[in-house]
């Protein structure tokens, strides 16, 4: 027995299948794409505690004042 009651042989008969559907050159091409991917993403998870996705300037303030805004006069 195998997997979960899978045969090693129908293991085999199913990856002659899927290599004579899709071929060599695009499982090859889809198995690195799958690997940059997973590499990207431990690259990015690794790099979230180093230092924030923000950096945000600390000790500036913005110096606004507040201005009543008179409504327009009315013709009469």
């Amino acid at each position: 027995m195998g997997f979960g009651g899978i045969s090693i042989w129908q293991l085999v008969i199913i990856l002659l299948i899927v290599v004579m559907l899709f071929g060599t050159k695009r499982l090859k091409g889809l198995g690195s794409d799958l690997g940059d991917a997973i590499k990207g993403f431990k690259k990015s998870m690794g790099n979230e505690d180093d230092k924030p996705a923000v950096d945000e300037p600390k000790g500036q303030t913005i110096d606004a004042q507040a201005r009543k805004v008179e409504e327009p006069a009315k013709k009469d």
